[in-house]
């Protein structure tokens, strides 16, 4: 690639292994410690819903039945470890991707990007707990994989892990915030650290098995999931990446 001046950028594969190695450290999944306190919290319904998903021009393809099969994995992953007295039900759109491409290292690899819509309603009243949607756009990781480019080094299904693990930590972040919500205790929960992967075996998701029964979908009011998959959502636009000439 030429840079100002006509010289020509260049970095050494040494340089770049040890960048990778260094960064790769940083990403660990939290899956595998306690979960953090979320009061009454159990999970009830968890819809996930893709039919309205945009993608980046300058992206991999991912079919609808992807995105949604991998996003309610990490909801189940998260929130099915909790076992609480009250059931809540959690909805998510997902409306717009990039999945990042074989790109030229450090300089030009795209990154790759998700943004999603989340709801929360407690099962029992079957009232929806936020007034709005509440919007969340993640990035991959800062990790060695993420300054050489993804798409060199992970498969689409690790990048959409990936990325489906960050969104749904912001949730869990965003919960957080509203203790009300869940009768979290004052002071229950302490500083949270920001949604990171490794998809090392030795941190791989999983699930508690030891959880309250879940509420049939059947029995949920179809209007009541009417503002997950209906109500206009304002997205905002996804970067448009520039090919590097």
């Amino acid at each position: 690639m030429k840079m100002a001046g006509g010289f020509m950028f260049r970095f050494s594969s040494a340089a770049l292994v040890g960048c990778a190695l260094v960064l790769s450290a940083c990403g660990k999944s939290d899956l595998a410690d306690p979960p953090v306190p979320l009061g009454d919290f159990a999970l009830g319904l968890n819809i996930v819903v893709a039919d309205k998903v945009q993608k980046v021009p300058i992206s991999r393809n991912a079919t609808v039945e992807e995105w949604e099969e991998v996003m309610t994995k990490a909801v189940e992953d998260r929130f099915g470890r909790y076992s609480g007295p009250r059931l809540y039900n959690i909805g998510i759109a997902v409306e717009g991707y990039a999945l990042a491409p074989p790109g030229i290292p450090v300089v030009a690899a795209p990154k790759s990007i998700l943004v999603i819509t989340a709801n929360v309603w407690d099962d029992a009243t079957q009232v929806k707990l936020n007034p709005e949607g509440e919007q969340i756009t993640v990035f991959e990781s800062l990790s060695g994989d993420t300054v050489i480019g993804t798409g060199l080094t992970r498969s689409k299904r690790q990048q959409m892990d990936a990325l489906s693990y960050n969104a749904v930590k912001k949730v869990e972040q965003w919960f957080l915030k509203h203790p009300e919500w869940f009768n979290i205790p004052p002071g229950a929960t302490g500083p949270t650290p920001p949604p990171v992967w490794d998809d090392s075996p030795s941190v791989a998701p999983t699930a508690a098995t030891m959880r309250p029964p879940r509420r049939p979908a059947a029995l949920m009011p179809a209007a009541a999931l009417l503002p997950v998959v209906a109500a206009p959502v304002q997205v905002t636009p996804l970067p448009q990446a520039t090919p590097q000439p």
